[in-house]
């Protein structure tokens, strides 16, 4: 009898484990859920939706854009964070919920390094210094000289607390010894509005937030605050060219999965999005709109995240910028 059961439930275990191993040869057998943790008109939004379509070519099912905006992009990536790991979720995060905000925060409700796996860098945003038409100052050097002759008066807008364009600011007050007012709001494009009708006087704007409203003058662009100037607008200068030396931010983006992910979905995921951001029409179609494809491996990624990590450190260390 005990010989009858044994042999019973190796014959179970046996069922389980090919029914588990079939699954897994099937991967992928249903939508994927590709999350931005930004809303509609972000320029994370745009690039995940011009990223999926290709992406679901590659592999074979729908990829969902799903936008979980909030908290400068910590909502959706601690939704994705704590996802199931199995390969049908993904989210583009950038810089500031995986790179900053661990250095603003004293908790956060994930880990970047132990909840997520990185799969990929998607692109690099290229960021304008813009300011309301009516402000005085017609250059990056005349807005330092307002600044410093307005203590806490100037308010500039962030799409989010710990976001890239918040940080910026805080690095230009750093390294021009100014203060101003940040106000943070949810995404870009709101506080955009605010600019629009000077509530705000300057922004530091992704150039797909900001292009359609530098084109007819309803703000004014001052300078790129990437590292290179924007091949769309080559007379532009950056900041460091148009007078403060040595300021750079590179707004960068890329795809993350929750962290317990099998190895070989993780590896599919990885080359298929890199496929898909390699792809010319798709390059073409983010520079357009001012976002700079740069895929790269997941070895890669890893590394430029924890040098990253180190340096914006230090940006909050020294701007002393702690939020709760």
């Amino acid at each position: 009898m005990q010989a009858r059961t044994i042999a019973l439930l190796i014959f179970v275990s046996s069922l389980v484990f090919a029914a588990a191993t079939a699954q897994a040869q099937a991967w992928p057998s249903k939508p994927i859920r590709f999350i931005v943790p930004f809303p509609p008109g972000a320029a994370t939004d745009l690039l995940t939706r011009t990223v999926a379509p290709k992406l679901a070519e590659g592999l074979g099912q729908q990829v969902i854009v799903d936008n979980r905006l909030g908290a400068g992009g910590m909502v959706g990536v601690e939704i994705a964070a704590k996802a199931p790991p199995d390969g049908y979720t993904l989210v583009l995060a950038t810089v500031g919920p995986i790179a900053i905000n661990p250095s603003l925060y004293a908790k956060m409700p994930y880990d970047p390094v132990k909840d997520l796996v990185p799969l990929t860098m998607a692109g690099n945003i290229f960021n304008v210094l813009i300011v309301h038409p009516a402000l005085a100052a017609k250059n990056v050097t005349a807005l330092i000289a307002l600044a410093k002759s307005r203590p806490g008066e100037l308010n500039y807008g962030s799409s989010g607390a710990g976001a890239a364009d918040h940080l910026s600011g805080e690095l230009f007050q750093v390294m021009t010894k100014t203060r101003m007012l940040h106000v943070p709001y949810k995404g870009g494009p709101l506080a955009m509005v605010d600019l629009v009708s000077g509530n705000l006087q300057l922004m530091f704007a992704t150039v797909p937030t900001a292009i359609s409203l530098i084109k007819s003058s309803r703000v004014r662009a001052m300078a790129i605050t990437n590292t290179k100037r924007f091949p769309l607008m080559p007379d532009l200068p950056t900041v460091a060219e148009a007078g403060l030396p040595g300021f750079a931010v590179d707004n960068w983006c890329g795809v993350f999965t929750p962290a317990g992910i099998a190895e070989d979905i993780s590896v599919r995921l990885s080359a298929e999005l890199v496929r898909a951001l390699s792809l010319p029409e798709v390059k073409s179609r983010l520079l357009e709109s001012g976002l700079d494809a740069v895929p790269n491996t997941r070895g890669e990624f890893a590394a430029y995240i924890r040098a990253e990590t180190s340096k914006w450190a230090a940006v909050v260390r020294d701007a002393k910028v702690k939020l709760d």
